[in-house]
């Protein structure tokens, strides 16, 4: 079962169509040691692989291949613990910003750092067509200023406000 949830999320990833955006702009420079450990969800653009999650959180860690372990944890509404191992690779190597991540097989998809302050403390991951989006925390809680600013920035980038599910880390 875990499986086929993996292969219906990739095959979103990789299928969707790019839509009559402009490409989507990403940040000029990521260091992967900085951005490696554990982030948590604050709020992301509903899909059917985060359906039932009220409380994610994603790990990463540097692999001896030179790719990036991917651990994707929630917990359910009735307090169930969900996860999801996967494997990032970089694929803009210039700026680190455009990954690639795979959580079954051969098929990746888009992960894109469109927003990443200087502390590495918030960061906000897109995909081209603008149908995912994540704003990420190294806390369960983003201060007020930190997530205005994001939600101000959010029309820029081609994404609404409204279609946020918001993460209720207890």
């Amino acid at each position: 079962m875990k499986k086929l949830i993996f292969l219906a999320m990739t095959l979103l990833f990789v299928g969707c169509n790019k839509g009559d955006y402009p490409p989507l702009q990403t940040v000029k420079q990521v260091d992967l040691e900085r951005y490696l450990g554990t982030w948590y969800e604050i709020a992301r653009y509903e899909h059917m692989f985060q359906k039932d999650c009220k409380a994610s959180k994603a790990t990463y860690a540097k692999r001896e291949d030179g790719r990036i372990s991917v651990l994707n944890e929630c917990l359910t509404f009735d307090g169930k613990l969900k996860d999801a191992k996967g494997v990032a690779r970089v694929v803009d190597s210039l700026t680190n910003s455009k990954l690639e991540v795979s959580f079954f097989g051969p098929i990746w998809g888009d992960y894109w750092i469109i927003m990443l302050d200087e502390e590495y403390s918030y960061a906000v991951i897109g995909h081209p067509n603008r149908k995912y989006l994540w704003i990420l925390s190294r806390t369960p809680k983003l201060p007020k200023d930190k997530l205005d600013f994001i939600l101000a920035k959010l029309d820029d980038f081609g994404y609404t406000q409204e279609k946020l599910v918001w993460s209720q880390h207890d």
